[in-house]
Order: structure tokens, then sequence, then C-alpha cells
């Protein structure tokens, strides 16, 4: 295992593998280039000057210009999680394979002369670091290597597959200085979805060339931020600008080096800006060509990154616990867990968003997992407050239509796991049937005049502008102290480990501390929520230490009785040892020697090729102990 935590720090001896560079001086300048260098994909990510500085004395100089690299590209891989409840990993390797066959029959069976140098290398890499014998574990082995689609060989992680892509492949544009190109340029976030494998889809183009129809053939390029007079960041382009394509027109020089592929308009350049949705360009020769997964398979799998896989692992829950997720959606690290529970025990995705909250629920009917129950809830107010005399027998204090507190887990059942289908064919009688205790040892029941009126106008009415795809979500006031065996919070963070990622700029020093405070605030509540004994499984995907190792170091020497646990699987790299002095004199402490090898570090710039991602797990004691 040693030798697989020295592969994050082996790739400074690797750096020759990419022929990329970020400007650290003055990313925004304009080069002249020649069409060579002007029509291909070769990003330079932009950083605030202060976090860029920061980095580079928590990473180094060389290390952190690798790690920005690698976060302008995706990964030459993707990561996908077979629904066991439905099928078996062997039976959709081969769906997989025959359904990659009919779009890619030359690339079916892992045809070496498709692959890129950085494939090449990258194989190359994970050999040195973990070699050939038999006693050391390749967690890539058998996937990369041995055609499109494979198995893992992670051990536990027998249901996931990798399906190999390639890139970054160089594309002749056919670029004719006195006839100039037809282009279409779209914006920075459909740009990074086109690169992990998706269409251009009408609202992501920008600006085109004029005179573009149907059938015709434009090189994309990417609209990248630019610096505005007075600060702040914009496209500075409207959307419907027309492209001249030549060294005349304003953003030429934006492009250069942004160009991600060439595609078949599907309608008029009239009929792109007029539309509301559909396919605008279909993308048939991409710098990375990654499979789309788009209604491929649904229920049967799902695509997530690695390391967010190897999380729901690590915080290992069993059957029959009772596990929260904090901050669940999208819901796939839900689901994951539900799954390693084998949809036995009590699943609970809290998230503050109602529309979130409802895409957990799709996922998880989707899914077929029925142990997975959904709140509304933020999670800065997971844990409930209540007073002596309330029943303490309940361990979730919902909120009903009237906002007063229901106490009682009979309630609970009844009331906040009521669907609005059920409510919809119910009778108002019905409805308003459900008994609410106030309390009191009569037992008696009580509904108010407002709920009831707020009932029949919800029969009435329908689910209303808020739920307009069905649904319905309850809303939570929390839950009890002590109520979950394991926690997860995967915390909203800067997200600066997500890849393909074209601009980053807009993250400034100030910003990055309160993403760390914000979560330490959460990580509050995720300690009252578990039980002497329990588990705290906190993650996230940016490369930020102040999110990452000072949380850490925050848990550890504000409760005394957490302590770092072993990980498994752990293929990820050592966490950071150290501490950075802000101007301010404010000093963020990271991990102390001996705590680096007890959490996981993903780095993007690493053989493994995974997003940027940390993981640390928590053991709790009794406070008292």
């Amino acid at each position: 295992m040693k030798k697989a935590r020295g592969l994050l720090r082996s790739v400074s001896s690797h750096s020759s593998r990419r022929e990329f560079s970020v400007n650290l001086q003055n990313p925004t300048s304009p080069v002249q280039m020649d069409a060579s260098e002007r029509y291909c994909f070769n990003p330079k990510l932009k950083w605030n000057p202060k976090v860029e500085d920061y980095f580079i004395k928590a990473y180094g100089a060389e290390h952190f210009s690798l790690i920005s690299n690698a976060l302008t590209r995706p990964s030459c891989y993707s990561c996908i999680r077979v629904n066991t409840l439905k099928s078996a990993t062997d039976a959709v390797i081969e769906k997989l394979r025959a359904l990659l066959e009919c779009k890619h029959p030359e690339n079916a069976n892992g045809n070496p002369n498709l692959r890129s140098e950085h494939e090449h290398d990258l194989g190359n890499c994970i050999k040195e670091v973990f070699g050939s014998s038999q006693d050391v574990v390749n967690p890539l082995e058998g996937s990369l290597s041995s055609g499109l689609v494979s198995q893992c060989q992670i051990p536990g992680l027998d249901y996931v597959v990798l399906v190999r892509g390639s890139g970054p492949h160089d594309i002749g544009y056919g670029h004719n200085p006195e006839k100039p190109l037809k282009e279409a340029i779209v914006s920075r976030k459909c740009a990074e979805s086109v690169l992990r494998g998706a269409q251009v889809y009408v609202p992501g183009v920008m600006a085109c060339s004029a005179h573009v129809e149907k059938g015709d053939v434009v090189a994309v390029s990417v609209a990248v931020e630019q610096p505005v007079p007075g600060g702040g960041w914009s496209i500075n382009m409207t959307r419907g600008t027309v492209l001249q394509g030549t060294e005349t027109d304003p953003y030429y020089l934006e492009r250069n080096g942004l160009y991600i592929g060439q595609g078949t308009v599907t309608m008029s350049r009239s009929g792109i800006f007029r539309a509301s949705e559909g396919v605008a360009v279909d993308m048939h020769n991409r710098v990375y060509k990654l499979p789309s997964f788009n209604d491929v398979l649904e229920g049967e799998i799902f695509l997530q990154n690695l390391p967010s896989i190897v999380t729901a692992h690590v915080l290992d829950p069993q059957k029959g616990e009772r596990v929260l997720d904090m901050c669940a959606a999208p819901g796939g690290k839900t689901t994951a867990i539900a799954s390693i529970m084998n949809d036995e025990g009590e699943v609970i995705a809290a998230d503050r968003s109602h529309n979130k909250v409802l895409e957990i629920q799709k996922l998880a009917t989707e899914l077929g997992l029925k142990c997975i129950t959904t709140y509304k809830l933020d999670a800065l107010k997971s844990v409930c407050r209540r007073d002596a005399s309330d029943i303490l027998s309940s361990s979730n204090c919902a909120e009903d239509t009237n906002n007063s507190t229901i106490l009682g887990s009979n309630v609970e059942s009844q009331i906040e796991k009521i669907s609005y289908n059920d409510v919809q064919g119910s009778t108002v009688d019905q409805t308003l049937s459900v008994p609410v205790s106030n309390g009191q040892a009569d037992g008696k029941v009580y509904t108010s005049r407002a709920e009831i009126r707020k009932s029949m106008r919800r029969l009435k009415n329908g689910p209303g502008r808020n739920q307009s795809t069905g649904g319905r979500v309850e809303k939570s006031k929390g839950f009890l102290p002590h109520s979950f065996d394991r926690v997860l919070l995967d915390a909203p963070c800067s997200a600066l480990g997500l890849r393909p990622r074209l601009f980053s700029a807009e993250e400034t020093i100030e910003s990055l501390r309160n993403h760390g405070k914000y979560q330490r605030r959460m990580f509050d509540q995720a300690v009252q929520l578990v039980r002497p004994g329990g588990v705290i499984v906190y993650s996230t995907c940016t490369i930020n230490p102040g999110e990452n190792e000072a949380l850490v170091r925050y848990a550890l020497d504000t409760y005394k009785f957490l302590s770092l646990a072993p990980q498994h699987p752990r293929i990820g790299g050592p966490g950071l040892v150290g501490r950075y002095e802000y101007p301010d004199g404010y000093i963020e402490e990271w991990l102390r020697h001996g705590e680096e090898e007890l959490v996981q570090r993903f780095d993007p710039s690493a053989p493994l090729d995974t997003i940027g991602f940390f993981i640390a797990k928590f053991s709790v004691k009794s406070p008292l102990s």
C-alpha cells in the first residue's frame, strides 16, 4: 500500500508526459499563435493570484502546475456502478460492450492504435508504481489495459465497471487562410460537458459564423470568462454574436487553444438561436472521446466518480443500521450506501433544495431502492431541539404544513412518508385523519382550522408550481441527537477538484475561507447526530486544504472523543501536513505527522486519473469516556 500511496508523490517524474503548461505570470495576456497552435485544445486555467499563491505554498509550484493542467482535462475513463439488485456485473459488461461496439466497432476490443499517448503513459506509470508482482494490488489493472469495458479490480468494488476513453486527439480542422472556417462558440459549462461525452445543445451555443446551414461542419471552441472593467469576469459576448473568422474578429484571440472538436450542425444558424431545446451540433470528431451513457441501461447502472464510490465503502454501513446522508443530492452516495446495505435498514437522505430532493427520490425509484427516505432539510439545522416534556421515543422532529412540531414515531411514519400521489387520491377526511398528539396524556386528536384549509387547497389545486414534476417533498425540523449509527457529510464545497474545469478565477482567498467556516458548522451538527460508537465520514470534491485537512484539524481539536479511523479500501494518497499563515495573521492548521496516512486525498494529476477528492473517517467515542 505504501507503493500505491507513493503514486501521488511520483507525478513530478512523469511531468514530461503532458505537453501543457499553466501561465502563472499573466494568464490573460493574448499570445499570437500559428494555425497548428491556434486550432488545438491547450487551455490555461486562470486562478486568482492570492489563491494561486496559497496552492503553490501547499503543493509546490511544479506539483500545482500538474494539478492545474490535469483539471482542464477529463479522466481517460468513465466509472460505472452496477445496480446489483437488478443486474449482475458480468451481464452489464456484456450489454455495454454490445452497445458500444455498435457505436465504435473499431474500438470494441481495445485497438491500441486508437489510444492516445497519454493513455499509454498512464499504464506505464501504474506499472512503475504498483509493480508486476502478484502480491501488489493494481486497482486499474484489467480495466484500462484490457479492452473498452472491464471490471474494476479494487477489492470489494467488483460491481464497478470502467469504460475506457481516449485523448487528447489532434484534429485537422481544414484551416485555410483564404477561406475562414465555419465556427461555433459554446459556453464554458457546455464545453465541459462536451469534453465528458455530451453533445452541443441549443442553450449552450453562444456565437456562430454567418450563413451556417443545417448539415454544415463547424469547428467548436469555448468561450471562457475574461476579466471585465471594474472587476469580475464575463464571456464578453451576447448570445447570437456573428463570428467573422478573421483576425479582425474581436473574439479571435480568445479562441486560441480552446477548440474542442468538430461537429455537424443539425439546424440553421437562425434555428439555433430561435429554438429553446434540442441538439445544435452533433459532435463527431472530439479532442477527448468518452462514451455517453445518457438513457443507457436505466436502473441497471449509475455513472459515478470512483472516489465517490470509495466514500460509500469507507462509511462501511451495515444491514439494519440507521444512516444519514446530510447533503445527499444528487443521490449517488445515498444510493451507493443503500446498495451496500442490500436495501436493508434505513437511509435518510436530506438536502436543502426541493428539486434536488425530488431527483434523489427519482434515482432511488429508478434503482429500485426502498430503504431510502428523503427530507428537505438545511444541514445547518439537522439537530432537532426538544423540550423536556416532549416524548423522547421519537427519532425525528417532523414539520407539518402549519409549521408546528409533530411528536411521536407513529406520526412520523404516517405523515412524513405520505407521498403526493397518496394525498391526491384521498378525500379531505382521509387526509386529515392522521392523529396529531399535543403532548397531553388524554391522547385526543386535534386538527387546526388552518390545517384543514391548507389541506383543502392542496387537494383542489394540486402540487403547485414548486412541485410541478409531480412529486412531494417532506420537510423536517431535524433529528434527535445520537439517533444515527453512521453519518456521511459530503459537504458543499468549492468543487475545485471537479474536472474538466476550464475556469477557476472566481474563487478568492476570502471565499475559500468562508467555505471552511460553513463546513465546520455542518460538522458540528453531524457530531451531535451520531451515537457513541458510531462513525462520521467527511468528504469533499476540492483540492483546497482549508476545506479538507483544516476541517480534520478542527474536528480533532474541538471534539476529543473523535479519532481518525482506518479506511477501506484505501487507494488515495496521504493528506497534507503543516500549516498556512494568511496575510492577516490567521494561521490555518492542517494535519500533524502520523495523521496523514489516515485520510485519503485523490490527486487529479496522479496516475489514477480521478477527480480531486478528499475523505476523512472519524470514530465516535462517548463524550464522557
